[in-house]
This record gives C-alpha cells, structure tokens and sequence, in this order.
C-alpha cells in the first residue's frame, strides 16, 4: 500500500509559479512510476504530467507543456510538480497519483494510489 500526501497549493495571481510536493509512505517508492492530475469544479479529472520510475521519461498535458515541470527523488520518496506562469485556468486541486508500473501513464485509471489533493487557484 501507497499513502500520498500533497503540499504546496495555494492561491496565486495569474503569470506566478507554485511547486507541489507529493511524500510517499512506501520505501518501494522508486518501483513506482508517478503522475499527476486535477479537477476543477464540475469537470473531470485530468492528466497532467507523469514521471516513469527512474525519472528518465515526462509526459505533460498540452495545456501544461513549457509551465509545468515534473520531478522526482527517489532517495527522499518524493515527486514535485513545478507550475510556472500559471493562468486563471490552472485552477483545481491537485492530486499526486502512484502507479504500480515502471513506466509513465497518462490515464487515471492507471494509479491505483491516490493522495487526498491540493487546491490551487489561480486569481486574474
């Protein structure tokens, strides 16, 4: 079992940057391939980045490409998402997703292991 928890999130006038943590329990951590993903209010919950288990492959949204960076350390059991010039519609929690793969995943339905999400909102 994977127990995520996420920090960072908060609120942040448009073009301004924001970094998520995501801590993971399991000292397995770096078996892990991670992503993450948000929701916004009455959507769905989308993709937006994932890092394979060495940290060797990204995959980012389209939305995110060029703002968002991805990141890992696997001696400290972590993932960071750092968000640059960040717009209105970033807006969402943030939620930290582990996979039981070694490889990156861009659907939901690929993690089994989820944290309890991070708001973030962006002001205009």
């Amino acid at each position: 079992q994977v127990q995520l928890v996420e920090s960072g999130g908060g609120l942040v006038q448009a073009g301004g940057s924001l970094r998520l943590s995501c801590a993971a329990s399991r000292r397995t951590f770096s078996s892990n391939s991670m992503g993450w993903f948000r929701q916004a209010p009455g959507k769905e919950r989308e993709f937006v980045a994932a890092i394979s288990r060495s940290g060797r492959s990204t995959s980012y949204a389209d939305s995110v490409k060029g703002r968002f960076t991805i990141s890992r350390d696997n001696v400290k059991a972590t993932v960071s998402l750092q968000m640059n010039s960040l717009k209105p519609e970033d807006t969402a929690v943030y939620y930290c997703a582990a996979s039981d793969t070694i490889v990156v995943i861009t659907i939901a339905a690929g993690y089994p292991y989820w944290g309890q999400g991070t708001q973030v909102t962006v002001s205009s």
